[in-house]
């Protein structure tokens, strides 16, 4: 196969418009939420299984309007077979999400009379009719240097493959087929065009559709061969000049997967945090993201999450089975048969490595399509928030005064990590532990009033 320079983008789905803790006890805490995709109001997921030069490829759709205006259009190397296209299961992303997803999690200090106090640092994406008259169409796709490569419905798609001999006519025959196209789509659609791509056209079949028995449309899952590691971008800009969310989870049976054309970071990770974030979590990831998205000048795919997916800790859903792991694209398995118990169920035995990409781009910012690479590095990460509660128990003992009066110094340093991690001002942030009862306790209270008059408020 040619290699494929451009498979889709972010979801590349031109929906409608060609619609386009302590460092002491390591990661022992306790799970109490996680930041998926939920809040994100357009997050679109691409789940990228790889091994050597083959890929499956799975986009997930989001699309909420009305089933017949929506369309998928993606580039591909040269003409699928329909063997190569399924319909997937969108609950297997969802596993993926929330397996993935940054968390917090919260630990419980003992009493210090009785136990020596640990540390308290934080680790650090319409049918056409069946009455169209095909020869018809044939012809006005020949007169405009498109060719109808293939036809194969799968699912409840009705699936083309084009080729195009210059943009401005497979734009004409995109729109003379029932896609509304938007402008600048002529402009993108050339360097695609230039590579002699081919192009994956899905329309929702509503008969079919409808048999379903599905509120939503389900994913699209490609099988190809390539030798380059890509994902583009740029089609999907076409719809908007805002910020995009892409989230992609790459599954190896290598290591972690980073980008070469842009810098990989990891996002923030591992602080210790006030106890009133536990309530809304949601918003403080949101901030955080946004923080650190902008300090680094908004042109960076942030790692949210790196493990071997037979194992997690703490674990926010249970690692994926083996039937999850094929149908989310896992086409290696068979060549490790071995499983082993995890919490009563029974997974594979480890030569799978998920990797977590949070890319939000823009046209300025991300001028080029996301080129991967798989690494060997297996190091584990994760985004890890950490709530720390102080023991509020009477205390009689030097050690247990000593732990008092750190407090003080602990809660400030939460306060200021909390500002920094998200640009909140730092006097909400202390009014807000004082009203969520972090530090309303009359043990608190006095050395609370002596930080405030340290700093001079």
């Amino acid at each position: 196969m040619k290699p494929l320079k451009f498979l889709i983008s972010s979801l590349l789905i031109f929906v409608v418009i060609f619609c386009f803790a302590p460092t002491a006890w390591a990661f022992c805490g306790f799970y109490v939420a996680k930041a998926d995709t939920k809040l994100y109001n357009k997050a679109s997921q691409v789940v990228i299984a790889r091994s050597g030069d083959s890929t499956v490829l799975t986009m997930a759709n989001d699309y909420q309007g009305n089933a017949k205006d929506f369309a998928v259009v993606v580039p591909v190397p040269t003409v699928l077979q329909k063997e190569q296209v399924r319909v997937g299961n969108p609950n297997i992303i969802e596993r993926l999400d929330t397996f993935s997803a940054p968390r917090l999690v919260e630990y419980f200090d003992s009493d210090p009379c009785t136990l020596a106090y640990p540390a308290t640092e934080a680790l650090s994406a319409a049918a056409p009719s069946a009455a169209r008259n095909e020869a018809r169409a044939r012809r006005d796709s020949d007169n405009l240097g498109v060719t109808v490569e293939a036809r194969f419905n799968v699912g409840e798609y009705d699936i083309v493959i084009l080729s195009a001999k210059e943009s401005g006519g497979l734009e004409t025959w995109l729109v003379r087929n029932g896609y509304k196209i938007p402008k600048g789509a002529k402009q993108l659609l050339k360097p695609y065009i230039r590579q002699n791509m081919k192009f994956f056209v899905a329309k929702v079949n509503l008969d079919k559709f409808e048999e379903t028995g599905y509120q939503y449309l389900r994913p699209l899952q490609i099988s190809y061969k390539s030798s380059r590691f890509m994902l583009p971008i740029r089609l999907g800009m076409i719809n908007s000049t805002l910020e995009q969310d892409l989230i992609v989870y790459i599954l190896s049976p290598q290591g972690q997967a980073e980008l070469t054309n842009y810098r990989t970071v990891k996002i923030p990770s591992d602080a210790n945090i006030p106890l009133f974030v536990k309530n809304e979590f949601g918003g403080f990831y949101k901030s955080m993201f946004k923080t650190a998205y902008t300090r680094e000048d908004r042109k960076v795919a942030f790692l949210e999450y790196a493990w071997d997916m037979s194992s997690c800790d703490p674990c926010s859903a249970d690692p994926l089975n083996r039937e999850e792991l094929k149908q989310a694209g896992v086409f290696w398995l068979d060549n490790n048969p071995a499983e082993v118990p995890f919490r009563g169920s029974i997974i594979p035995s480890s030569n799978i490595f998920i990797t977590r990409l949070h890319v939000r781009y823009t046209r300025d910012k991300f001028p080029e399509d996301l080129m991967f690479q798989e690494t060997s590095n297996r190091e584990n990460f994760q985004g890890r928030y950490i709530l720390q509660h102080p023991f509020t128990g009477d205390v009689k003992c030097q050690a247990g005064r000593e732990y008092k009066r750190s407090l003080a110094k602990r809660f400030e340093q939460e306060a200021q990590t909390l500002a920094k991690l998200t640009d909140w001002k730092i006097q909400d942030i202390r009014r807000r532990m004082k009203l969520e009862g972090q530090v309303s306790t009359s043990s608190i209270t006095s050395w609370w009033q002596i930080v405030l008059s340290w700093l001079g408020l």
